[in-house]
């Protein structure tokens, strides 16, 4: 049964001292919150593999940041910012990243309204030489309210990766209040990110530093990786009190076989960083089941693991994905989810979670609810009044699940 939640039971008043506009000069140095059965201590980030157990399994989202955000100008000066969310024809985002003349988006568009028929210029206010040489072009094919379908197109015959890279911005979350500056290129972007697709970063991640990794190593703690590409739509608010009528957005996310082999051994604790490992993880037991029932996986819905009671175990689930990969000659499982995870979630994977702080009333922060058995106030609480930073360049947390 789909859970009644009131958003405003998850609100809490975050100062904007609290928010931290820039990340700090070195990523492990941020402070490092520590929950376990209602206990709340605190350390510094770099400290992390001598709280974690031996022989875990810490699972990392290995997605990568695109400069996504394009500005354009119209004949009649008017300025129209593209913000491109998924690639819509080539429809895989490897294809699309590798076209060398045109493909079609769905965008985000800011200024809309004043974006009629015509055809938009990249705006190139410094005549930048290589800016100008591509002579890229902005086409709207249909619009639905913010966003629309675009076609882009340029001139040099360049990858659009390469355009992207050259033309366009870091999409920082607007909750930042302001421009996208050179630090962001570097510090938006975990260590470990190799493949492009997401709007926004994996933040939990962007606290790790190679001596974390390393030391992680040393603890006996295998790591692995998932592909989950984050939509812009975790910029979006809750904005309906009754949670159940906010829509999540379809993300695409890649697993390989050997991390689901991994999955199958359950004396084993499984560490996710962050929040989006957390919905690609639990979003398995899903597709498992699926497999079991139809034979084939698909893409997980919003609401189903609240709509029926599930039987199978995970290890049945799991097995059954296993089985789906061997009997079509895959390695890896591609799918998407729209999952939504609150209170009264029941957890079948992950063990512990490495997360930033997010904001209230948002979707993240019902998942760490969730998380904790419903104890996220006591966390909030310890880190506004002791002086940890918020949000996406803000400090860390280590929870441990809470069963209730």
């Amino acid at each position: 049964m789909i859970p009644s939640i009131d958003i405003n039971d998850y609100n809490y008043v975050l100062p904007d001292a609290r928010i931290a506009k820039y990340p700090l000069p070195v990523r492990d140095e941020s402070k490092l919150l520590r929950y376990n059965d209602g206990i709340v201590q605190e350390s510094i980030f770099r400290d992390l593999p001598q709280f974690l157990p031996e022989g875990a399994l810490m699972v990392f989202n290995d997605t990568k940041v695109v400069p996504a955000r394009l500005h354009f100008v119209r004949p009649t000066g008017a300025h129209i910012e593209i913000f491109c969310l998924e690639p819509v024809t080539p429809g895989e985002y490897n294809l699309s990243f590798a076209t060398t003349s045109e493909c079609v988006w769905k965008c985000v568009i800011g200024n809309a309204k004043r974006w009629k028929d015509d055809i938009l210029s990249l705006y190139n206010p410094e005549q930048n030489e290589t800016v100008a040489a591509m002579d890229m072009h902005a086409e709207l094919l249909s619009r639905d309210g913010q966003t629309g379908l675009v076609r882009l197109s340029w001139a040099d015959g360049s990858a659009f990766s390469r355009v992207l890279e050259v033309c366009g911005s870091v999409p920082i979350p607007p909750y930042l209040n302001r421009g996208t500056e050179a630090i962001d290129k570097e510090r938006y972007q975990t260590l470990y990110a190799r493949i492009r697709g997401s709007v926004a970063a994996p933040t939990a991640g962007l606290h790790f530093t190679e001596r974390v990794l390393q030391d992680i190593k040393a603890k006996g703690i295998e790591t692995q990786r998932v592909c989950l590409h984050v939509g812009a739509g975790t910029f979006l608010p809750v904005k309906d009190a009754d949670v159940s009528r906010h829509p999540m957005h379809r993300e695409p996310f890649v697993v390989k076989r050997e991390l689901l082999e991994k999955l199958l051994d359950r004396d084993r604790t499984v560490i996710a960083v962050g929040t989006t490992s957390v919905r690609t993880l639990e979003s398995l037991y899903y597709a498992g089941v699926d497999c079991l029932e139809t034979g084939a996986p698909k893409d997980i819905g919003q609401w189903a693991p609240y709509e029926r009671e599930y039987s199978a175990s995970t290890e049945e689930a799991i097995g059954a994905l296993i089985k789906y990969l061997d009997d079509n000659g895959l390695q890896e499982l591609s799918l998407g989810t729209r999952i939504i995870i609150v209170p009264g979630f029941r957890w079948r994977i992950v063990d512990l979670l490495v997360t930033n702080f997010h904001q209230p009333c948002s979707t993240l922060l019902l998942l760490v609810s969730a998380f904790v058995g419903g104890d996220w106030q006591t966390i909030y609480r310890y880190a506004v009044t002791h002086g940890f930073r918020f949000l996406s360049y803000g400090d860390s947390s280590l929870l441990r699940r809470v069963d209730k």
